[in-house]
Parts: C-alpha cells; sequence; structure tokens
C-alpha cells in the first residue's frame, strides 16, 4: 500500500506525528521551502515528528520542527493530514501545518544532518514521498496566493482549493 492511500476512518492511528511546511521567500522573491534529510532513514522530507503525551497537535508540529530544522517559527494554516503505514506497518498520522521562520539557524545533529531551502521544483525533484510532494505544492500555492492578496488588497476572492 503506498504512503498516502490508507484510510484512518474512525480507528485512532497506532502513530500520531505533526510537522510543519516551513516557507519563506528567498532571495529572488521565490517562496522557498525547508526541506530536511534524515541520515536513519537516507531520506529528504519535510520536518515532523511524533506527538509528547498530554501534548496538542500544533503545539508538536511547531517543537518538533523547531527540534529538527533549529528555527522558531509561526505557524498558519492547517493542511491536509497524511496517513499511512509506517516502515513497521503501523498505522501513522500525521497532521501539518504551514509555518514562517521567526529565528533560528540551522546546525546539524542526530536526527537531521542537512537542510536545505529549496523552490517547489526543486523540492518536487529532491523529497523522496509524494505526499510531502503534494503538501508542499498545496502550501506553496497558498503562500503565493496570499502574498499576492497582499499586494492586490482588491483581490478577495478564496483561496482556489
Amino acid at each position: 500500500m503506498a504512503r498516502g492511500d490508507l484510510e484512518i476512518g474512525d480507528e485512532k492511528p497506532e502513530i500520531a506525528a505533526a510537522g510543519g511546511v516551513v516557507l519563506r521567500r528567498g532571495d529572488d522573491g521565490k517562496a522557498r521551502v525547508a526541506v530536511i534529510h534524515r541520515p536513519k532513514y537516507m531520506d529528504w522530507s519535510l520536518p515532523k515528528g511524533k506527538l509528547e503525551q498530554g501534548e496538542g497537535w500544533m503545539e508538536a508540529a511547531l517543537r518538533e520542527v523547531e527540534e529538527e530544522i533549529r528555527y522558531r517559527c509561526e505557524a498558519g494554516d492547517e493542511l491536509p493530514p497524511v496517513s499511512y503505514l509506517d516502515r513497521r506497518g503501523r498505522r501513522k498520522l500525521v497532521r501539518y501545518w504551514m509555518m514562517e521562520p521567526i529565528e533560528g539557524h540551522f546546525e546539524p545533529h542526530g536526527e537531521v544532518d542537512e537542510l536545505r531551502w529549496l523552490t517547489r521544483r526543486e523540492a518536487d525533484e529532491l523529497l523522496t514521498y509524494e505526499h510531502d510532494r503534494e503538501l508542499v505544492r498545496k502550501a506553496v500555492r497558498k503562500y503565493r496566493w496570499r502574498r499576492l492578496r497582499g499586494l492586490l488588497p482588491s483581490a478577495r476572492a478564496p483561496f482556489p482549493a
């Protein structure tokens, strides 16, 4: 079964995780997304991690992003959740938020040895999992739409789904 194809339904996932699609504007004016390399899994993905006991979803997302990329962020809109079977066959549900970095500086550590700020196209080529690529596409569309609306106050149409 491919990632993203699992229907969680009413069943509680065995693993609850949260993360962020961290976006900032690059020097060239293009939206850039934080993509991380995890040496343990030899993959390129988005920052995320498991909820701790008694922790809320957004709280966990902000904590995990800060732990993995060393940036304190501000959370924005929630993105569509992702559900799949992990490498051990356990049900996993991950909720993501759009985020903007407030302060910080990446330093490699045990869980994450590299961070790259990529355009949507670059992220599309590098990300290991299709569900991450789809989340980045949705987040960048929202990010660009919001910037456009900020530049053109008369653009009052709702964000296209």
